[in-house]
């Protein structure tokens, strides 16, 4: 099977391409204020430099569990699995050759529609059970990209997928998000440790950095000499959206003042990770010859709380065979005026 590209288009003008290697979102390209078509996603060049390790995740689906499991071990149903430690002393986004490293098999149902497939073989990465996953891309008239996911288990294993495409809606080349409006509809956020795995409960935003139930620009505290922002270098958290079911819910809004894109998040997830940026470092060339610097993109990702197998009193990621897990999210774009 090929590496190949996929573009989709609708009527609205808006343009979303993809890729089979980690079925990466490639570029976003929705009108501005002044009807300027912009590519609001970070990526790079050519098929070929997605390939390479640098920065891998741009656009990617992440599992089988994106996030980071604690010292890359968990316990089920009485036995111990231990994963790749590939990031300091934890196992992140599925471990050396996650679901962003694989090729993933592609079918074009229309102009507007792609379907995503992959079977992660019985002890991938140290998982247990053959995954069955489907990841479909759609666009609709109103500027909106919906990512649907299905997943399907021979043998009880876990999962947590998401999207981590990496927004600056001031286009990608931007050098700074710091200006972006955000509003994270969360009055909860997970601490973690400096090694970024959630230690507990979920606090209350209420009177920390962290709380965008209103509206406030991402540069505006992510400075202060909080002991979170210092661990994660700025914002790298999961906010707790209070879900009690699995309902497609209004999760974030963040807004660029340059060029008047909104973008507003919808989820059936009971979590979005929000991460500013705080490792890139403007080391390579990305698309049109930009370089990326640190918070050069925001990532809202949403999926389960990370380390959930760890933490008995988190939503599960545990699946059982006979089991179907999907879930949607949406990005919906708009402009202020």
């Amino acid at each position: 099977m090929e590496n190949d590209l996929f573009i989709l288009k609708n009527e609205a003008g808006m343009r979303v391409s993809a890729i089979n290697f980690g079925g990466k979102i490639v570029s976003i390209c929705v009108p501005d204020r002044n009807g300027k078509l912009t590519d609001v996603v970070l990526g790079k060049s050519s098929i070929e430099e997605y390939m390479n390790e640098q920065e891998p995740y741009f656009g990617a689906i992440c599992g089988r569990t994106a996030g980071r499991i604690a010292k890359g071990r968990f316990e089920l149903e009485g036995k111990e699995y231990r994963l790749a430690i590939n990031n300091g002393p934890n196992n992140l986004h599925g471990g050396i050759k996650g679901f962003n490293s694989v090729l993933w098999d592609i079918d074009e149902v229309d102009s507007k529609k792609i379907n995503l497939y992959y079977t992660s073989p019985d002890g991938e990465e140290g998982y247990p059970g053959k995954l069955f996953v489907k990841v479909t891309y759609e666009l609709t008239d109103d500027y909106t990209l919906e990512i649907s996911y299905r997943v399907e288990t021979d043998k009880t294993t876990i999962h947590n997928l998401t999207n981590h495409s990496y927004f600056n809606l001031s286009g990608e080349g931007d050098p700074n998000i710091g200006d972006h409006k955000l509003q994270i509809f969360a009055s909860a956020y997970l601490p973690c440790d400096e090694n970024a795995i959630p230690y507990g409960k979920p606090e209350k935003v209420e009177g920390t950095p962290f709380d965008f139930l209103t509206p406030h620009t991402i540069g505006e505290r992510i400075e202060e000499k909080h002991e979170q922002l210092i661990f994660g270098k700025g914002y790298d958290h999961p906010f707790d959206l209070g879900k009690k079911d699995n309902s497609l819910t209004l999760c974030a809004k963040a807004v660029s003042p340059k060029t008047g894109i909104v973008m507003e998040v919808f989820t059936t997830e009971p979590c979005a990770v929000l991460y500013t940026g705080n490792y890139l470092d403007g080391s390579f060339e990305g698309k049109n010859g930009n370089r990326y610097p640190m918070r050069s993109a925001f990532c809202l990702e949403t999926q389960h709380f990370p380390d959930s197998i760890n933490h008995p009193e988190y939503p599960t990621t545990i699946l059982h065979p006979g089991e179907v897990y999907e879930s949607k999210t949406i990005y919906k774009f708009s402009v202020e005026k």
